[in-house]
């Protein structure tokens, strides 16, 4: 038996021909199916808005069923989101960097920056709030009480004390210290993310050397008492995450 069809033409010819046409089909397949969010686009430099580069190239849409009667999501969104930050941009050339030109804590500039997600809490599998307070979860605890801990910014003044802890029921650890007024906070409690805490056992202390303490007042604050939205928790992530690179001028100057 040959492999050979014609002359000219055998089954290893066919397949890697086959395989050739595959490959190109599923770029293009892959390529549509990622331009179903942020698109159009629009160019660095100008802010001229990019061609979608026609049919081959941009998605159709498609809706998602969310869990716990949330609703259908349909991708890609249609039109423009405004963009209105209080930034400049230093230079006329692609990828040139932002100056803010207000409070960029606030702002929501570079490291800041946050999105507009949804205002509902996070749930879990059983469709339960997965983030809640320590204290008003009774089958949780933890092994070590830090309440009433005084916590200290990035300059070592007191920003308030450690009110409660909120716990994601779901993964089982810390996601935020409450820290309550009494400091910097001012009156009523923020909420800062545990991962950028430092527990000093020693000194019986947190310390968050994201913000001064007197920053920590300008942070947002969330609206339940026993629960926190995922836009809630965007806003908080960022407005301390942007305290890395802008609590202090000397932050934002280069190492070298």
């Amino acid at each position: 038996m040959t492999p050979h069809l014609t002359p000219g033409i055998d089954v290893a010819l066919l397949v890697f021909w086959a395989f050739v046409l595959f490959f190109v089909v599923l770029v293009f397949y892959l390529r549509r199916e990622d331009r179903r969010e942020g698109y159009p686009l629009e160019d660095e430099a100008s802010g001229r808005i990019e061609t979608a580069g026609g049919p081959m190239h941009t998605a159709s849409t498609k809706s998602f069923l969310l869990p716990h009667d949330h609703g259908i999501v349909t991708a890609p969104t249609k039109g423009r989101e405004p963009v209105d930050i209080a930034a400049r941009r230093t230079d006329r050339f692609p990828g040139a960097p932002y100056a803010p030109t207000g409070d960029p804590l606030a702002d929501g500039i570079g490291p800041a920056a946050w999105a507009n997600r949804a205002k509902r809490p996070d749930l879990d599998m059983d469709g339960h709030p997965r983030i809640v307070p320590l204290s008003g979860a009774a089958s949780f605890s933890v092994t070590s009480d830090i309440n009433g801990w005084p916590v200290v910014g990035a300059d070592n003044q007191i920003a308030g004390t450690v009110g409660d802890l909120w716990i994601d029921t779901a993964d089982r650890l810390v996601r935020y210290i409450q820290i309550a007024g009494g400091g910097g906070v001012g009156a009523g409690s923020v909420l800062a993310p545990m991962m950028m805490a430092k527990i000093d056992r020693r000194r019986r202390q947190v310390k968050i050397d994201a913000l001064l303490a007197s920053q920590f007042a300008g942070a947002p604050r969330i609206a339940s008492a026993d629960t926190i939205t995922l836009y809630e928790e965007e806003r908080v992530q960022a407005y301390f995450g942007g305290g890395y690179l802008y609590a202090t001028p000397g932050r934002q100057e280069p190492y070298l």
